[in-house]
């Protein structure tokens, strides 16, 4: 019996034993947490290449397109200044420096193209066209603008005005003479006229774009005020485009300033020239005299060139926002 008490004893000391020791840490864990510490192995993409690809694309050709630019203007200022016996066949003659920087072409440009009168006359035509074009383009466009959406007699009015752009104006150019002749307006009233509707299809998309971002809160808040519909427009709405007015200013300034075609026809033999009507004076049978007529051109370039600089902070920001939603 003794036998058998102390063999019972020793196996329930074995177990005790096994069971207070401590286990060996597994070899799948170990490989666990070696594999952690490494950090993963990182893989090229394709599209960063791809990426550098089109960047140097697109820079060589924002450098040509700048060459294509500023090339044209630097012949102009160049070909300006020369004399006539420096202007020679050659590429290197016409594009090396004068040899002495003078005014003289600029000073006789002004004086074959009767300079002040011909700019006085430019400025009358696109300053009233600009005005005009603000206030009958601005309130045209906000009353089909806000109507076409439910009326689709105003959305029939409002393709049917901007289907005017699609409209050469060599189709027009013969009627328009004999009807300005025939009402007695063949002069700058006329060629105002014609102004205000040859860009009445381009400011009118321009202007209704731009009132999606007015929202008709301001006008519903006004009409609980008991504005009226006039009062509405003038206070609230016209301030609120200011950007989509100083862009239409620009692009209707910049179109009827280069406009040669029609103070040609419409105000011919009335000697109420325009500068670009005045630098046809350059240009005869047997040639042009370049010199003077780039200087001319250089002085036509910076009544425009500064009214473009005063409003071009208006101008993205019109364009994008009168163009987007």
């Amino acid at each position: 019996m003794e036998n058998k008490e102390r063999e019972n004893n020793e196996v329930q000391e074995d177990v005790t034993a096994k069971s207070v020791t401590p286990k060996a840490p597994e070899k799948k864990i170990e490989k666990t947490s070696e594999t952690e510490k490494k950090p993963p192995k990182m893989k090229k993409s394709k599209g960063a290449v791809g990426g550098k690809t089109v960047n140097i694309i697109i820079n060589i050709l924002l450098v040509i397109g700048c060459l294509t630019v500023f090339f044209p203007l630097y012949m102009t200022v160049i070909i300006a200044f020369k004399k006539p016996s420096e202007m020679t066949n050659d590429v290197a003659g016409a594009l090396a420096f004068p040899e002495k920087w003078n005014l003289d072409n600029f000073a006789e440009a002004m004086r074959v193209t009767d300079f002040w009168h011909s700019l006085g006359n430019s400025l009358l035509l696109t300053g009233v066209t600009v005005i005009i074009c603000i206030l009958l383009h601005s309130l045209a466009g906000y009353v089909i603008g806000r109507k076409m959406a439910r009326l689709k007699t105003f959305k029939a009015a409002y393709f049917y005005i901007v289907s005017g752009m699609f409209v050469p104006f060599a189709v027009l150019m013969m009627p328009l003479v004999k009807q300005t002749a025939q009402m007695g307006i063949a002069n700058r009233i006329g060629v105002i006229v014609l102004y205000v509707v040859f860009f009445m299809p381009m400011n009118m998309m321009l202007y209704t774009g731009y009132l999606k971002n007015i929202p008709l809160a301001l006008e519903e808040a006004a009409c609980v005020d008991g504005a009226t519909a006039w009062q509405t427009y003038w206070k609230i709405i016209f301030p609120n485009m200011k950007p989509m007015h100083a862009t239409v200013a620009v692009l209707t300034a910049m179109s009827t300033w280069n406009d040669v075609m029609t103070p040609l026809v419409i105000m011919s033999g009335t000697e109420q020239n325009t500068l670009p009507l005045a630098q046809l004076n350059f240009q005869s049978q047997f040639g042009t005299n370049y010199n003077l007529a780039f200087a001319s051109y250089l002085l036509a370039l910076l009544p425009i060139l500064i009214f473009y600089i005063i409003c071009q902070k208006q101008i993205i920001g019109g364009v994008v926002n009168g163009a987007v939603k």
